[in-house]
């Protein structure tokens, strides 16, 4: 086995800084259910007003901030829209539907959005026969798609089709802040369209831990309770809270060595025969490509291993790569000779 390693299966495997330990380490501590969390209280401030809503509330996940957003906006046997591709579909355990007694209706995504006439043909109409249709889900930067970031623009055009409709509109904002640094924008102008949004802490932004919900202060009182419905209560928070406070303070704009990682790897992938992929496809953190040497993406994958390089084989047909804080330049260019050996026979240490 190769002395290095170079994860590149996602970006929650990133560890947090020593000036982040040490946040954690002196935060001040209160019991959170008791909104008496000093460090816990910052951090939904802090994040209110970052994604440009009137309030926050930390999560465990990513799933369990998704979860809470749509049922707090939901009574059982409601309808929620949602993209086929989309994460809230594949893969949160159907906690809509088991938790939320949720009816899922996936249409189809076009690059990472949801078209505005798709939308408004399934939207149902008032009938004894049908379903509510109370939320449409949206995610940016979208996972299965590529990473693609969704416009403002784009956003709004489908919010405005739902709230005409009296619909509300819930982001999947995992990896929001990579969109906004991949557009150029304010993150809040992606997120102004929609009624609640969920990102994670705990992705590139480098934490150990935890995403936050926000909406507005009447939803989020309603979404406090879920969240203790859901055993989410989790008092002496603030140690977390303290790395999700350096994350927002120093991490967001770092996010572009991400993707300038990812574009370098995307490039040097287009140059290796047996290799299937846009070089100027990723936009964002994910790079997705296809193996066309006999090998596959399962044998290209496991191969990798022996070079200390860890990857996903996505849904069997694809690789994904994920370039994160922690992966640097001299890792990309690694794991770019490791496939060229595997693929081409062009030894690691050659130039």
């Amino acid at each position: 086995m190769a002395e290095n390693r170079v994860d590149l299966r996602s970006d929650t495997l990133t560890m947090p800084s020593p000036e982040m330990r040490r946040a954690m380490a002196e935060a001040e501590l209160g019991d959170d259910v008791f909104h008496e969390d000093p460090t816990v209280n910052r951090l939904e401030e802090l994040a209110a007003e970052r994604l440009g809503k009137e309030a926050a509330l930390l999560v465990a996940s990513g799933t369990q901030g998704n979860l809470i957003g749509v049922i707090s906006h939901t009574q059982r046997g409601d309808e929620v829209i949602c993209g086929d591709q989309s994460h809230v579909f594949h893969y949160e355990v159907a906690g809509c539907a088991v938790v939320g007694s949720l009816q899922m209706r996936p249409i189809r995504n076009v690059e990472g959005t949801l078209l505005p006439a798709d939308v408004e043909a399934a939207i149902r109409p008032v009938d004894v026969h049908y379903p509510r249709t109370a939320v449409v889900c949206l995610e940016n930067t979208h996972n299965r798609e590529g990473g693609v970031p969704i416009t403002a623009e784009q956003t709004r055009a489908v919010a405005d089709v739902a709230h005409r409709r009296g619909v509300a509109v819930h982001l999947d904002g995992a990896r929001v802040f990579n969109a906004a640094i991949a557009l150029g924008v304010d993150v809040r102008a992606l997120t102004a369209p929609v009624d609640s949004v969920t990102f994670c802490l705990s992705k590139g932004l480098g934490s150990p831990v935890g995403s936050v919900l926000c909406g507005s202060k009447a939803y989020i009182e309603i979404a406090r309770k879920n969240r203790k419905m859901l055993g989410g209560g989790m008092r002496q928070a603030g140690f977390i809270a303290a790395a999700g406070i350096y994350s927002l303070s120093t991490m967001v704009d770092r996010l572009a060595e991400d993707h300038a990682n990812a574009r370098l790897l995307a490039e040097g992938l287009a140059e290796i025969p047996g290799i299937q992929i846009d070089p100027n496809r990723p936009r964002t953190n994910l790079v997705f490509f296809d193996v066309t040497a006999p090998i596959g993406v399962v044998g290209l994958a496991t191969r990798l291993r022996d070079y200390g390089v860890i990857c996903n084989a996505s849904y069997g047909q694809k690789i994904r790569m994920v370039p994160h804080y922690g992966i640097e330049r001299s890792d990309i260019e690694h794991t770019l000779r490791a496939v060229r050996e595997i693929l081409v026979g062009i030894p690691v240490g050659a130039r």
